[in-house]
């Protein structure tokens, strides 16, 4: 019997090094739970096939795979440089002109309009992922900065530009961002990444626009920016998932503070029972070397042992030259750390509110009681999901094996830590239900005779209400 399943999920980031349906099934196969598409590289065109080719493999395979549409946001780059970029020396003067052109060592064109009007003298300027940074000198807020090269550098086309210090007046989704999130409702995204969000605002807009629609998409809040940091709270309140961005977020604040801020973000998402992503940077070597370094090795496992639900990789599988070595190397990395020394039931604060505490202290129940039992496995039957996500936030030393009918949950619930999910829409009778998912488990290889299983289901089943209804099964 085979039980080595993760806990901890893979999202991977698709591109030109793994859209091919051959490499993307082995990468499936081999741990990818959740297929991440960057809406800030390719075309709808390009993202189009990707998501059908996802869903055939879903299709021919006994896999749910979810899709993540990443945004791109309020992302400020310069714009074209000349051929070879320009080389920027300590001490140069150089300008920063919101009029278009072919930037070179004198003058820069930067996509961001309001620039001169939120930036302020001594303001310091980072460019491509802070290598290079610039200092403000006088700005006629107009269209123009002038600025000191303070690190200088090759500056080449395109470079992302961060303004640690600067309150930036960007609307959260831009026209862009509104027409690729349109495009992935419309293509069954199970899942919609905000960039640099700054406010539960941002998270309510986006939310209107999903309902309005009427998609089952959820939102992941990508933490990027200080703002975000100081409205974490209200952030992970207004939201359905976090993702740690730590590329930006070392860049827009010290880096040094990042870890801390890490594993601070992950304690809040899982006392919410929020789904939260580890992201950037994980195994960046292995872009173009088939072995990761130890620090790499470090920060991954280090990242399930905080307890983050997702751990994400971006160049390494989309542009990578090895993409399927990645994914096992990640596997391996997160099932030697869950066999050996996961904290497994580790400590969280339950919020409680009045319209879940029914539910909330069911599921709190059962993992007391998996945990007294030393149970095998929860069956939950759900048709909402919310069940999933609070028993998944304790992290239990038992696997979560999700029962529902709602098809929507299916490839969703994929990026939840512990959760496997079974299409069951036999919901009959409490006692039948309960006695058919067991048996359904001992089919399938998941328990075996004389372990236990920690059921949970709402009585009467047929009216899909709260879950109010645990049941311990020894399985015979």
């Amino acid at each position: 019997m085979n039980k080595i399943q993760k806990r901890t999920k893979i999202v991977a980031t698709l591109g030109p090094a793994s859209s091919d349906k051959t490499i993307l099934t082995n990468m499936i196969a081999k741990g990818v739970d959740v297929c991440r598409l960057n809406f800030s590289h390719g075309s709808q065109d390009d993202h189009l096939k990707v998501i059908k080719t996802i869903q055939e493999i879903n299709n021919e395979h006994p896999f749910n795979v979810g899709i993540l549409a990443d945004l791109q946001g309020p992302k400020i780059r310069i714009g074209k440089m000349k051929e070879g970029g320009a080389i920027l020396i300590n001490g140069s003067q150089v300008e920063i002109t919101t009029k278009e052109l072919i930037g070179d060592e004198a003058r820069i064109y930067i996509t961001y309009e309001n620039f001169p009007n939120d930036v302020k003298e001594n303001e310091i300027i980072l460019l491509d992922d802070g290598k290079l940074q610039l200092r403000v000198i006088s700005t006629n807020h107009k269209d123009t900065v002038k600025c000191q090269v303070v690190h200088g550098g090759v500056l080449t086309s395109r470079k992302g530009v961060n303004l640690p210090n600067t309150k930036v007046s960007i609307p959260s989704l831009t026209e862009e961002d509104l027409d690729n999130l349109n495009f992935a409702l419309d293509n069954g995204a199970d899942w919609i990444a905000m960039s640099f969000v700054r406010s539960a605002e941002d998270i309510h807009q986006c939310k209107e626009i999903i309902k309005s629609k009427g998609s089952h998409a959820l939102v992941i809040a990508k933490i990027e920016k200080p703002e975000a940091i100081d409205n974490i709270d209200a952030i992970i309140e207004a939201t359905d998932a976090i993702m740690v961005a730590r590329g930006d977020l070392g860049v827009e604040m010290p880096m040094e503070v990042v870890p801390g801020l890490q594993k601070m973000i992950v304690q809040k998402c899982r006392d919410l029972s929020r789904p939260v992503i580890i992201a950037t940077q994980m195994l960046e070597s292995m872009i173009t070397t088939p072995r990761p370094t130890r620090a790499e090795v470090n920060d991954v496992a280090n990242s399930v042992l905080d307890g983050a639900d997702a751990v994400m990789l971006s160049g390494e599988t989309s542009v990578g030259e090895f993409p399927e070595i990645v994914i096992e190397t990640m596997t391996k990395v997160i099932t030697q750390v869950e066999a050996t020394s996961y904290p497994y039931y580790s400590p969280k604060e339950s919020v409680l509110s009045e319209q879940t505490k029914i539910s909330d202290a069911i599921c709190g129940s059962s993992i007391h009681l998996a945990k007294n039992t030393k149970a095998t496995a929860f069956a939950v039957m759900t048709s909402s999901g919310y069940t999933a996500l609070e028993i998944s936030s304790y992290r239990p030393d038992a696997h979560i094996y999700v029962f529902t009918g709602n098809k929507n949950l299916i490839n969703q619930l994929s990026l939840l830590w512990g959760v496997k999910v079974f299409v069951y829409s036999k919901f009959e009778s409490t006692d039948g239900t309960i006695q058919d998912v067991n048996g359904l488990l001992k089919e399938l290889n998941l328990v075996s005779p004389g372990e236990i299983v920690i059921n949970t289901a709402s009585t009467p089943l047929h009216q899909k209400g709260k879950t109010n209804t645990i049941r311990v099964s020894q399985l015979s």
